[in-house]
């Protein structure tokens, strides 16, 4: 599946956001060596730029043949009913792990009732469920963890406790403490499908490998209740993302 995104930012006029939306999707065929892609996103959603107006574009585009589906990133429930009600949404992409669980009350339940696929991006929180981070950790230059709170040395000590329940689990499962946090994400609901980095052959097939770990129903149990008495902290990694953009 080729799936690609598009940002606009607003305020623009109907016709000006059309020309805009189908520039960028030429661009992006153009470089695909495609005549379609099967999803395209809009990434981030922003206030100044009606989401009927997007969707309608969006329709359009569908009807052509141009796209298959379509999807939106980091949106909130009510954008999502409103985008909906104008061209069905196929996907919804945003930050969702055990660190970040925002999207539960409402986003995440609103997919399931319109029957819009969630893609959680960052499922491990940049590496942090990997288990591997320590308090000794530096990072320096583009490598956006030296602004995600998280990783800050307090926080990381604060989050031990999630560390320690993920490295439980693995010991009793034989798995990683990556591949526990995919295989407690993929036994929620069958519409959610991770996007966890792809960067390293190493970490692609430890990923891959959290579908083989299936949770029982009293195991998942048993984490959703250890996680609900851990105290997260540290920002959600978009708000760190913008304090970067700001100091930068």
């Amino acid at each position: 599946m080729i799936a690609t995104k598009f940002l606009i930012a607003g305020p623009l006029s109907r016709a000006q956001l059309g020309i805009q939306i189908r520039a960028h999707l030429d661009a992006s065929l153009a470089r695909l060596g495609t005549v379609h892609v099967e999803l395209y996103y809009q990434h981030r959603v922003p206030d100044s730029i009606p989401v009927e107006d997007v969707a309608a574009v969006m329709g359009e585009l569908i009807a052509e043949g141009r796209i298959l589906g379509w999807g939106q990133s980091q949106a909130t429930e009510e954008q999502i009913r409103r985008a909906h009600a104008i061209a069905p949404l196929t996907a919804i992409q945003s930050e969702y792990s055990m660190m970040e669980r925002m999207f539960e009350k409402d986003v995440i339940p609103a997919c399931e009732e319109l029957g819009i696929g969630f893609v959680p991006f960052s499922p491990l929180a940049s590496g942090f469920l990997s288990g591997k981070v320590t308090a000794n950790d530096t990072y320096t230059g583009d490598d956006v963890r030296r602004v995600i709170t998280r990783f800050r040395k307090d926080n990381i000590r604060a989050n031990q406790p999630l560390l320690d329940l993920l490295a439980a689990f693995a010991k009793e499962k034989s798995a990683t403490p990556a591949q526990i946090s995919l295989a407690w994400m993929l036994h929620k609901k069958n519409f959610i499908v991770p996007i966890p980095g792809s960067r390293r052959i190493e970490r692609i097939e430890e990923n891959l490998g959290a579908a083989d770990v299936g949770l029982t129903h009293e195991e998942f149990a048993r984490i959703e209740a250890e996680l609900a008495k851990i105290e997260m902290h540290g920002n959600r990694t978009d708000e760190d993302i913008a304090r970067l953009r700001h100091m930068d």
